[in-house]
């Protein structure tokens, strides 16, 4: 008797989304392996938000179907974390860097912790390099700090799926190849799946197995050399778009052109 495949950590069948009369992207099909890299690219609008939104558990599909380890999203779920958009905090938020990688433990439940959530919170800190500024108050920390605080949070509970919202967003070129290199070496560490949602594909492209490309034409899924191509992008976008290469680098020039730079939109 052969073995029941293994529960992928996404699984999305004939997947549709809409607003109203608006639909956002439909005929999505997407199976995620353990441990994949998968970057999800397109103009503001075309949906790489509402996806995340969809895979939390706090936003029904219009029709299709979509699991997370075998069972259906849902709010809350342990097996997916999630690095939100990076926020201003106020340096005088008295919140630590342990504090919110507990609250990934515990949730909002705060007072004392037991013992052993302090060694968690302290193994956690310290897989993300960040054991030097456990106590130091967020507001305190810069932005690529910050990130590697959020990251340790989001892996509190060995999630199945790690959902990356635009994390490089106000980071230096630097902090953006750290931030990156650490979601990469953790997910080849635990197993742990990325969805990486972004507007900028070169800090990540040296990491990606796979592309999604959510445009106003449809939507593509495959490796960056067969989706990130002026052919592929023309008909995607409905109109022309030249892909082009250097030194390692993509640059995508004609329909939206600022689209892999700027922030997303709440409801994109």
């Amino acid at each position: 008797m052969s073995a029941a495949p293994e529960s992928a950590p996404l699984d999305l069948r004939s997947a549709t989304l809409s607003y109203g009369e608006r639909t956002v992207w439909s005929g999505l099909d997407l199976r995620l392996a353990r441990g994949e890299f998968l970057t999800v690219l397109g103009p503001n609008g075309s949906g790489k938000t509402s996806l995340l939104r969809t895979i939390l558990g706090l936003q029904p599909l219009t029709s299709g179907a979509l699991s997370i380890m075998g069972r259906p999203a849902r709010r809350g779920s342990r097996d997916v974390g999630y690095i939100p958009q990076q926020r201003l905090i106020d340096p005088a938020t008295p919140v630590r860097a342990r504090d919110l990688v507990r609250m990934g433990i515990d949730g909002d439940r705060w007072g004392p912790g037991r013992r052993s959530h302090r060694a968690r919170v302290d193994e956690l800190l310290a897989s993300v390099g960040a054991s030097a500024y456990a106590d130091a108050p967020l507001g305190l920390l810069s932005g690529g700090e910050q990130q590697r605080v959020r990251i340790a949070q989001a892996l509190a509970t060995q999630p199945a799926i790690l959902l990356c919202d635009e994390p490089l967003l106000s980071l230096d070129l630097r902090h953006q190849h750290e931030v990156t290199a650490l979601i990469d070496q953790t997910r080849r560490a635990t197993g742990t799946a990325v969805v990486f949602v972004t507007h900028e594909i070169n800090p990540v492209l040296p990491y990606t197995d796979r592309v999604l490309y959510l445009a106003p034409a449809g939507h593509a899924v495959g490796s960056p050399d067969d989706v990130l191509t002026s052919t592929h992008l023309s008909t995607l976008y409905g109109t022309p778009v030249e892909v082009l290469r250097s030194q390692g680098r993509v640059i995508i020039v004609g329909g939206d052109d600022d689209h892999h730079h700027h922030p997303d939109e709440a409801d994109s």
